[in-house]
């Protein structure tokens, strides 16, 4: 089915390009029907909105140099190896330098326009930022985190020596040297382990709550700096952790998480403002087309 839009030039074809190559990465005459369908549906709509706001009055107001569209095209053009293959390229996607250069302009001055906008939304300042902190004071708290290394000796009953019996006394009997010497638990990783972690000594890195199985991270969480924990069963083996560092939990102070805030609200207002101004431009237009 034809696009009710698909008669509205280059300007479309471009959405319809950038589409494509948003979408899947590729061009247009690379897409399949469903891929197209897809693509026409998306540049119906981003299509009609520019057209939406480039028919406000705002518009009149956001001047677009040549200077902007000139740079514009470059960006392009810097895409290809040379001049040639850049025209190509354009033709095969239904589109002339020309065509390129209204369509660039047009974006430009949308880009412009909700700029414009979106600088209604006014400053943020330090009272709205810190009532945010305030109220979302779990979102400003570090949880603790645990530096550990870990030996896995996996059950295997298809193995003699990972059966389960032999498997628990392998692990046991690393368990004795370690409690003799923790200090060798990297080498004994290297040695013995078959997690993947045995080639870097066993480490684990930092990790918090929720990021190990259940078992292991209750053992690790109630485990004393340096200590070597006893030997742990899971559905696929034997376990040992050594834990290297406990960092605490902690608050982000205020002063450090002020800028973030004033930036994520800042955001906020604007996108606010574009949205409440699409609106009234949508049932501006509604209100006409239904007289």
């Amino acid at each position: 089915m034809t696009s009710p839009l698909s008669d509205a030039g280059s300007g479309y074809q471009y959405h319809l390009l950038r589409g494509a190559i948003e979408r899947f990465s590729q061009n247009l005459g690379q897409l399949d029907g469903s891929q197209i369908a897809e693509v026409r549906l998306q540049a119906d709509k981003t299509y009609a909105l520019e057209s939406l706001v480039l028919g406000s009055q705002e518009a009149g107001e956001v001047a677009i140099s040549t200077r902007e569209v000139d740079d514009a095209v470059m960006q392009v053009r810097l895409r290809y190896s040379d001049r040639c293959q850049f025209l190509a390229d354009l033709e095969a996607n239904g589109l002339t330098e020309g065509a390129l250069r209204q369509a660039l302009h047009r974006e430009l001055l949308f880009d412009g326009v909700m700029e414009r906008v979106a600088a209604r939304s006014g400053v943020v300042g330090e009272l709205d930022t810190r009532h945010y902190y305030e109220r979302n004071a779990h979102r400003f708290q570090v949880p603790e985190r645990r530096r550990a290394r870990h030996i896995l000796v996996t059950i295997n009953e298809d193995i003699e020596e990972n059966r389960r019996d032999a498997a628990r006394r392998r692990i046991e009997e690393i368990a004795a040297k370690l409690r003799i010497d923790p200090t060798r638990f990297a080498d004994q990783a290297h040695l013995h382990s078959e997690c993947p972690s045995a080639l870097r000594g066993g480490e684990i890195g930092s990790v918090q709550r929720g990021q190990l199985h259940p078992s292991l991270e209750q053992a690790l969480f109630r485990m004393g700096s340096r200590d070597v924990s006893d030997v742990i069963e899971t559905e696929i083996g034997f376990h040992l952790l050594l834990l290297e560092e406990t960092k605490p939990s902690r608050t982000i102070p205020f002063a450090v998480a002020e800028s973030r805030i004033k930036q994520l609200l800042e955001e906020r207002g604007r996108r606010r403002c574009q949205k409440a101004f699409i609106e009234k431009l949508e049932a501006r237009c509604n209100r006409m087309t239904s007289r």
